[in-house]
């Protein structure tokens, strides 16, 4: 089996893949003071609760935007799974695709990622919206060459920033409106409204834009834990890929092996 890990800002996925199937998945709060050991203790409880070993993964792969994070991580697969991990950023780990920017060593390994499984699931052009800590749009032409994209604050971050940032202001979950006006009626309505019916706004008018300068015909993807929420609410998304990351890393270790 191969064992993929995705760190991201907010949270690390592990996951076990065979056979090009999701055996079982794990999520953990990213911190970057966590040691070898806890990851180790953490990991091996989960795996011996549904049955399987240490053994039975014969590789493993990293995609990190917290560099702090890598190094235990590493450790980890070579102490516990006894492999060492191939790490996506790294010179010798190829992802198959052209990153056209103009310093991909800069690119989030996450965005790169989900580039790779988009242009292999669905081929380009298109874009990728992902719903993270924060909300990315990623663009990969016709010939699967990764061309860039935009960065905004993600919707929980900007939630987070006007509780904090304003006193009478409450903290709100994020969730889709039921009601059928947009105005709010009391100031959590106000809030829910305004930055939901806010982030559908950014979305239609970002892909409008990206349409325009790259192809009207351009297919849009949106991955993320919040992306259904949204797709639910606008034309602006033709589909929902839940597991992009994970398909693209087993996909970058399968091209490197």
């Amino acid at each position: 089996m191969l064992l993929t890990i995705d760190a991201g800002n907010t949270n690390t996925v592990f996951a076990l893949i065979e056979d090009a199937r999701i055996v079982q998945q794990w999520r953990l709060s990213t911190d970057d003071q966590r040691t070898i050991d806890e990851y180790l203790v953490w990991i091996s409880q989960l795996m011996q609760i549904h049955g399987l070993t240490a053994g039975a993964v014969t590789g493993a792969i990293i995609a990190s935007v917290v560099p702090q994070v890598v190094w235990p991580l590493s450790k980890l697969c070579t102490t516990y799974f006894e492999c060492s991990p191939m790490i996506v950023g790294d010179p010798k780990v190829k992802l198959g695709v052209d990153v056209k920017v103009n310093n991909p060593q800069e690119v989030g390994a996450d965005r790169l990622v989900n580039a790779v499984a988009a242009d292999h699931l669905y081929g380009g052009p298109l874009a990728v919206v992902d719903f993270g800590t924060a909300t990315t749009f990623d663009v990969v032409g016709e010939d699967g060459s990764y061309l860039g994209g935009l960065i905004c604050p993600g919707i929980n971050l900007s939630l987070s920033a006007l509780h904090q940032a304003a006193a009478k202001l409450p903290r709100i979950a994020v969730t889709a409106p039921t009601a059928k006006y947009i105005t709010g009626k009391t100031t959590q309505e106000a809030m829910q409204f305004g930055v939901f019916w806010g982030y559908v706004s950014m979305i239609e008018g970002l892909v409008a834009r990206l349409k325009k300068e790259h192809s009207p015909d351009m297919k849009i993807l949106a991955t993320g834990g919040l992306a259904a929420i949204f797709a639910n609410r606008t034309d602006a998304i033709d589909e929902v890929a839940g597991e992009l990351t994970l398909e693209g890393l087993r996909l970058i270790y399968e091209r490197n092996t």
